[in-house]
């Protein structure tokens, strides 16, 4: 507190070894996820005693066999690139996301210590592989910068303090959950409900809204986006989003309370409208190309955590109240 230039610094330097984790989370949460929902489908369908079961069942598996792995790794070297073995379907189970290190998938070299710093090693090594040459996905400086960045942006508004400790850990979160949903259109429980009740908890001292604004946050927050869905799939017979999407916003509703849902789905969907028509324009997608909301619900969140209050202050000046 009496050196924030030093507080902001150690908080970038911070996020940037935090960046370097969340690319592993990015890339290997998802195929252990898979192979362990395959494994509990498979015991389950064995245990069943009904022989009618049987026959679909092979059927099942046969056509598992032949199904396109989840998401190809952005990268065949770098940390998780692993999980994509996993993905294929086989039966070994893919790497942890704490224990088993990095390696090339194309060469098997094993990245030594030097070699997993966050940007530095990138640079030096020229963004390849040292054993093959193969090119290293630029998801993962990319990922250890932003992470680097908005860790300094949160200590810079909120000083140190419990705020900025609570919005780190959502910041590191919301980076992990927008990467997932970014590559797989996938926002996995393991992640949305541990930050909603860490939100609930928080709300206890309170750090951000008291429990009863945290509770209506959560509320409001996860029926707005299921009243949308059921809405949606009615009129069309279409499912317009995920379930993830609900508990993502139930999270932000935690944390900011009630009165944040109506600023956070509306800054979310003028940024993902934004760029959806980009991508058909400039890249030419069809519009029927489904495109994950997780990102910029995350996004629109972080930012209403941050200066929701100068926001709505702005507003309100700007209309006159």
């Amino acid at each position: 507190m009496t050196y924030p230039a030093l507080a902001i610094a150690g908080a970038a330097a911070f996020g940037l070894l935090v960046g370097s984790f969340l690319n592993v989370v990015i890339l290997r949460l998802p195929a252990r996820l898979e192979w362990q929902w395959r494994r509990e489908a498979r015991e389950m369908l064995e245990e069943a005693e009904d022989g009618s079961v049987e026959e679909p069942r092979q059927e099942q598996e046969q056509e598992q066999e032949q199904e396109l792995p989840l998401t190809p790794a952005l990268s065949p070297i770098g940390n998780g690139g692993e999980g994509v073995k996993a993905e294929a379907g086989t039966a070994d189970a893919p790497p942890g996301i704490v224990v088993e290190g990095s390696h090339c998938l194309k060469c098997g070299h094993k990245l030594a210590a030097w070699e997993n710093i966050p940007l530095l090693s990138f640079l030096v090594l020229g963004g390849r592989c040292r054993g093959c040459k193969a090119r290293i996905s630029w998801q993962y400086p990319a990922v250890e910068a932003l992470t680097g960045l908005l860790f300094a942006l949160v200590v810079w508004r909120y000083g140190v303090s419990w705020q900025a400790g609570a919005m780190l850990v959502a910041t590191g979160f919301f980076v992990a959950m927008s990467g997932i949903d970014a590559r797989t259109t996938l926002l996995p429980d393991v992640l949305t409900l541990p930050l909603m009740w860490f939100a609930l908890l928080l709300s206890l001292v309170p750090v951000f809204v008291t429990p009863g604004e945290a509770i209506l946050g959560a509320a409001v927050g996860y029926l707005s986006l299921w009243s949308v869905y059921w809405g949606f799939k009615l009129l069309t017979g279409k499912e317009g989003m995920g379930f993830g999407d609900f508990k993502l916003l139930a999270a932000i509703g935690a944390f900011c309370g009630w009165k944040a849902i109506l600023p956070v789905v509306l800054m979310s969907s003028v940024i993902g409208a934004l760029v959806g028509l980009s991508l058909i324009f400039i890249q030419g997608r069809d519009r029927a190309t489904p495109i994950p909301f997780g990102p910029y619900l995350a996004a629109a969140g972080w930012v209403q955590m941050l200066y929701g209050g100068d926001l709505l202050g702005a507003y309100v000046r700007w209309i006159g109240a």
